[in-house]
């Protein structure tokens, strides 16, 4: 050991970073540094004194046994070897081998090592940062354009079609901000899993981004083939879930387009899928559409819209009509409700189905809203100003209004900005907002301290329970104007209306009914004692000075 000291002394670096091993001419363990240790799993001690060749794996003993042979007569070498790691797990290591050597005698041999496990792995792993989802583990949007485009490569020469859906989730945002991220990455990981069953090996589905899947099918005969797959895989992922014990039911819209224009690379087939996805929601969402050549300016409409919506934002380009709300017992304006319009410099007067739904999509209904609530209580302020009879004002509530954490001090600064009292101020949930109780409670318990009224809009078509009304504090519900129409020659929607009305006096909850059209359906509501109405039958939205003379006239 003593004639190996001197020779270890120059050999060893002074960092353990690179692992270092000595051997005697025989190939027996005389040193090893810290690092070797580390990488074999093994302490020093217990390998000092040992063969190395008993840790190599048998398949790269001959490869070691040459590079000592060849140390031995004063060769350097690189070479690749297997070797095992104590726990059992495999590790290939790149191994120079240089001989020792002492008073120009080579004693034995320096091994200085380098782990390609560890390479290979971060290669591994960076391929598979760039190929594919982290959360999910399905191919990311750059494998999928990949994919696609040899796909199309392939059915050009071999005759067949290529099919591609694109799938956005309907109301996911909801879901995460009513059960929070967590459970909303949960809802998607469920979400791959359905999507992924019934496919070929050669068909492939991919989370393209948030809650967006996209699914290429290798080989199709028809469009009727492609719609056919959609609408099964749409039923999978309509199947009810369950987060928190509570039970979701989430709807799905797909894209769909087929090779049937040869020119079309992977690019142009992805972006009419995602134009045909477009045209699915605004049809009523859970829907699939096939792409149709006609609808090919339309994508680009649709972001010049975008861009004008929010010039009409910096412009100050929206109006507020009024619908007044009558009392069903004495016949006079108790309320109205501010509905927004956009005045057009080209189109004119759009009203909001033209131009919500986008703003929704873009997240520019927030500003919207807050412009909606602040010049709906400064108008009900001027009007009290001008010595109008006192009545609140209806401001709708979008669900990304609904979900920010600050939306009461919101309120209570527009207040005082206007200078309108609390009691003027109604504002209108939908029933669907109602999904996240605990969010729900909090929100409408601040709004109330302040003095401003809540209603639930819509009401009927959502998924609020009997015991949810029972339990929040809400002042009014509006019966949906979808029951109201047919009450005259649907007895079913009678009955629903008249329970709805008995239901919400035995909690103390007034009722208003909107979308009255006729004189019978008036009658129908005031015989079952509903409280308010408004409709076309009294009065459309109209403007603001419409309104004052309205309430002048009596």
């Amino acid at each position: 050991m003593q004639k190996y000291h001197g020779a270890i002394a120059d050999a060893l670096l002074v960092s353990d970073a690179v692992p270092l091993t000595v051997l005697d001419s025989s190939g027996y363990v005389v040193e090893l540094n810290e690092a070797s240790s580390l990488m074999l799993g093994y302490q020093r001690f217990e390998l000092i004194g040992e063969p190395l060749i008993t840790l190599i794996d048998p398949g790269s003993r001959t490869t070691l046994k040459q590079a000592l042979e060849e140390a031995a007569q004063g060769s350097i070498t690189r070479n690749n070897v297997h070797i095992n790691h104590r726990s059992g797990f495999p590790l290939e290591l790149q191994i120079i081998c240089s001989p020792m050597q002492r008073d120009g005698i080579i004693i034995g041999s320096l091994l200085i090592c380098q782990d390609l496990s560890d390479r290979k792995r971060n290669v591994e792993r960076i391929r598979y940062m760039a190929y594919y989802d982290d959360m999910t583990g399905l191919p990311n949007r750059t494998l999928f354009q990949i994919k696609l485009t040899e796909s199309l490569a392939s059915a050009g020469e071999e005759g067949r079609l290529v099919g591609v859906c694109y799938l956005d989730l309907d109301g996911f945002k909801l879901v995460n901000a009513s059960f929070g991220r967590e459970f909303g990455d949960m809802l998607l990981l469920q979400v791959a899993e359905r999507a992924t069953r019934g496919l070929s090996e050669q068909d492939l589905v991919a989370r393209m981004e948030g809650d967006e899947f996209a699914f290429l099918f290798h080989s199709i005969s028809s469009e009727d083939e492609l719609m056919e797959k959609a609408n099964k895989l749409l039923k999978a992922i309509e199947e009810p879930y369950e987060l928190k014990g509570f039970p979701v039911h989430i709807t799905a819209s797909m894209g769909l387009v087929t090779s049937s224009q040869a020119l079309d690379d992977g690019y142009t087939m992805f972006k009419k899928a995602d134009i045909a996805l477009v045209k699915a929601k605004e049809n009523g969402k859970s829907d699939c559409k096939l792409y149709s050549e006609s609808w090919e300016n339309s994508s680009f409409e649709r972001l010049k819209l975008q861009h004008e919506l929010y010039q009409a934002i910096q412009r100050n380009e929206f109006v507020l009509h009024y619908q007044p709300q009558y009392d069903l017992g004495g016949g006079g304006i108790v309320g109205v409700e501010a509905l927004v319009r956009w005045n057009h410099p080209v189109r004119g007067l759009l009203s909001p189905g033209a131009f919500i739904p986008l703003a929704e999509e873009s997240g520019m209904i927030v500003q919207i809203g807050d412009w909606v609530l602040m010049e709906a209580c400064r108008q009900n302020k001027e009007w009290q100003d001008e010595g109008l009879p006192p009545m609140p004002v209806a401001v709708n509530l979008s669900i990304r209004q609904f979900m920010q954490h600050d939306l009461a001090a919101r309120i209570a600064e527009v207040l005082q900005l206007t200078g309108l009292e609390p009691q003027y101020l109604d504002l209108e949930i939908t029933e669907s907002m109602t999904i996240d109780v605990g969010h729900v409670t909090r929100c409408l318990l601040a709004i109330t301290e302040l003095g401003v009224g809540i209603s639930v809009d819509d009401f009927g078509t959502g998924y609020s329970s009997f015991h949810y009304l029972k339990n929040f504090p809400i002042d009014r519900l509006k019966i949906d104007r979808s029951f109201v129409r047919d009450i005259q020659q649907d007895p079913d929607d009678a009955e629903i209306v008249a329970a709805i009305i008995a239901m919400a006096h035995n909690l103390n909850i007034q009722v208003i009914a909107e979308g009255v059209e006729t004189e019978e359906q008036m009658e129908f509501l005031r015989r079952h004692q509903c409280d308010e109405m408004q409709g076309y039958f009294r009065s459309p939205p109209v403007s603001h000075d419409r309104i004052e003379r309205m309430l002048k006239a009596g």
